[in-house]
């Protein structure tokens, strides 16, 4: 949109793409942080009570990485308990409407249309990003839904984050890396004071990072919330098929081993525990296989060949994937398909798996954050590696052409590796599903 040129909202019965367009031209950013302006829309909306919540018991969710997969092993759990459970996370994959579930179902696109044109009507001339703007629309849906729980995903830090205008009966942080130094700073302890600060006085202050900064606990201190930290309250081990969780009230035996990560079903267990709500051994039993994650540690197959596709974009979730990967594939040849956005550090993401990658297809996102594939392959972890680099224009013909190469593999398949962003697996995904 040109400086000074104004736009005009769209209707009710506009459709929902309409409004998306409207949401990405109606702020001067795309990233805002602060409360202020959240806020007053937020009092607007529910102008007899300035701390009306989306539902009887809120969970928020900060962390670095893992947000995703505690939220899914909550709203599994919680609804295998019997409760009405909204869901509000971003981004999405492949279809808008994934940000807010309703007990696993999306809602059409006309009440998100609703949804959109209350928040237009409230806001006046207080200008709000589309992450705002979004997070304000689903609070809205889910008042209209009469919900026992709302578990909110915060899109960046904590502190400042939209989703903080809401005051949680649980918060919950889940590991603490370098990401977003921009926003949060340059340090673990900068970032967790950030996404700790979605902590309240007299609530639980859930922390599923084994190695937390120093920041976690003063700001739980100096805002007199009750912290529960991974391996000092509650904790888990592997065993041979099955899991065990020490808890905080309780120890469960023999759990099943779930799709997503351990360490964050223990982290949404200690969550679950902290709330006033009876749920059973039973339902964190079935709660635990059910959960699972479009795009998160996903294997789906095409073109003949096995893909795994996973949004990890930083190091500290290389890390962990690079584990996944030697345990579930051991000596299996690997091919990875990369796009990445500018802001991201992908050398460091190189160097932790350039020793289990075979061959890189790197593309270019076209994205306006998104990287050129002839930068990421000057990456020196790449430079300095065996292993064979080709570029593509976009991550797609990368995607076909690792998916060529591996199919004609005189041995065994390679499988086909597809991270690095929520575009380029929200890509590839809707590519695969077509």
């Amino acid at each position: 949109m040109s400086p000074g040129k104004t736009i005009t909202a769209p209707g009710k019965d506009s459709a929902l793409s309409d409004w998306l367009n409207y949401l990405e031209h109606l702020h001067s950013t795309e990233i805002d942080l602060g409360l202020t302006r959240v806020a007053q829309v937020y009092q607007r909306l529910s102008p007899s009570s300035s701390a009306a919540k989306p539902a009887r018991y809120v969970i928020t969710v900060a962390g670095t990485n893992g947000k995703g997969s505690t939220v899914s092993y909550l709203e599994h759990i919680l609804r295998d308990a019997g409760y009405r459970v909204g869901v509000y996370t971003s981004p999405h994959l492949v279809d808008y409407r994934e940000r807010v579930t309703i007990d696993g179902d999306m809602l059409s696109e006309q009440q998100h249309v609703q949804a959109f044109t209350a928040i237009e009507a409230a806001r006046g001339d207080t200008s709000l990003t589309y992450f705002e703007f979004g997070t304000l629309a689903a609070f809205w849906l889910m008042q209209q839904q009469a919900l026992d729980v709302a578990i909110l995903e915060v899109g960046l830090g904590g502190r400042l984050d939209a989703v903080n205008v809401v005051d949680p009966d649980v918060a919950v942080v889940t590991s603490i890396g370098i990401d977003h130094i921009q926003f949060l700073g340059d340090n673990r302890e900068q970032i967790g004071r950030e996404k700790a600060g979605i902590a309240r006085a007299g609530k639980a202050l859930i922390c599923g990072d084994k190695r937390p900064p120093k920041s976690i606990k003063t700001v739980a201190e100096e805002v007199g919330a009750k912290l529960r930290q991974s391996g000092t309250h509650f904790g888990y081990s592997e065993a041979d098929g099955c899991w065990h969780y020490r808890g905080i009230e309780s120890n469960l035996l023999q759990l099943p081993l779930p799709q997503l990560p351990l360490m964050n079903a223990a982290t949404a267990i200690a969550a679950l525990e902290s709330l006033p709500l009876a749920v059973s051994a039973d339902a964190i039993r079935s709660g635990l296989q059910r959960a699972q994650l479009m795009g998160r540690m996903q294997q789906l197959s095409y073109g003949g060949c096995d893909v795994l596709l996973d949004v990890a974009h930083n190091a500290h979730a290389a890390e962990y994937l690079l584990q996944v990967l030697n345990k579930r594939y051991k000596q299996r040849p690997i091919v990875a398909v990369v796009g990445m956005l500018k802001d991201k550090d992908h050398n460091a993401v190189f160097a932790q798996l350039q020793g289990r990658i075979q061959r890189w297809y790197l593309g270019t996102l076209s994205e306006p954050r998104g990287n050129q594939a002839q930068v990421l392959a000057q990456a020196p972890s790449l430079q300095e590696s065996q292993a064979e680099v080709q570029c593509f224009d976009q991550v797609e013909q990368a995607f076909e052409q690792a998916i060529v190469d591996a199919a004609a593999s005189a041995n065994e398949k390679p499988l086909v590796f597809v991270f690095g962003s929520f575009y380029t697996v929200g890509r590839i995904n809707q590519r695969i599903r077509s």
